[in-house]
């Protein structure tokens, strides 16, 4: 085990859930978008694990640090309706991601289940005119920017 999977660990037992975020490298000409990802609240909370595209690591271990937050509290999520509560005056959606796509994103995740199913959404903000990536008129960078594992249909 190395100090990466140790901190997994520690991070888990001590707040029950670890947030993992990759980006880009400065000198990687790759035009991949930033994302965040939880560990540990499936097995802490019994609730799902989410990942977010395109946010800076903070403002997605924040947004995520919320999930948690309610999870610990004994609330849930309503995951088949737009959350206000995750960005000011935004609406955010939950997408369910399908298990095959985990292995393009959540390895730490993967790791820490090892053989265990879990399940897994990603979380959807709006860009600043209110559009969600799969709406018409938004734009191509954004919606390369925060690319959707799983094509929802806005309600």
């Amino acid at each position: 085990m190395n100090d990466y999977e140790r901190s997994v660990l520690r991070n888990v037992e001590e707040f029950g859930w670890h947030c993992t975020s990759v980006f880009e490298s400065e000198d990687n000409n790759n035009d991949e978008p930033p994302f965040s990802y939880s560990v540990g609240l499936y097995h802490s909370f019994q609730q799902p694990e989410f990942i977010v595209f395109g946010l800076d690591p903070g403002v997605a271990h924040s947004i995520i640090s919320i999930c948690a937050n309610k999870f610990e509290a004994g609330e849930q999520l309503d995951l088949e309706q737009h959350s206000y509560d995750l960005i000011n005056n935004f609406p955010c959606v939950f997408v369910r991601v399908p298990r095959d796509r985990y292995y393009d994103y959540v390895y730490s995740a993967l790791w820490f289940y090892a053989e265990e199913d879990f399940p897994l959404y990603q979380i959807v903000w709006p860009n600043k005119d209110g559009l969600f990536p799969w709406h018409p008129g938004s734009p191509e960078s954004f919606r390369q920017w925060q690319p959707v594992l799983r094509q929802a249909c806005d309600t």
